[in-house]
């Protein structure tokens, strides 16, 4: 089965085919994925609720900055774990509500 989509995506690109917007998406949420350094059961979640279009969606213009700032400020105070959530959990809601 992996051989066909393999495949068919080689084709898909020799033919010169368009990405789909979800397969935009999928790139995106990927990629923010990959920076954020998810990794396992926390990358399978990230990606369902980004793919869902839920608020750590990549689509979502407004979320991004906020979301890689926070990320970055956890990793700049070395947190990990619960503790480095919990940060971003925080730092995104004072982000929200902080005035535009």
């Amino acid at each position: 089965m992996k051989r066909i989509a393999i495949l068919l995506a080689c084709a898909a690109v020799a033919f010169g085919a368009q990405a789909t917007p979800q397969q935009d998406k999928m790139k995106a949420c990927n990629a923010e994925a990959k920076t954020s350094g998810k990794a396992g059961d926390e990358r399978k979640a990230f990606m369902k609720e980004c793919l869902s279009g839920g608020a750590a969606a990549a689509s979502a213009p407004a979320a991004a900055p906020s979301s890689a700032a926070c990320d970055k400020s956890a990793a700049d105070k070395k947190l990990h774990g619960a503790a480095a959530k919990s940060h971003i959990k925080k730092c995104m809601a004072d982000a929200a509500s902080a005035p535009k």
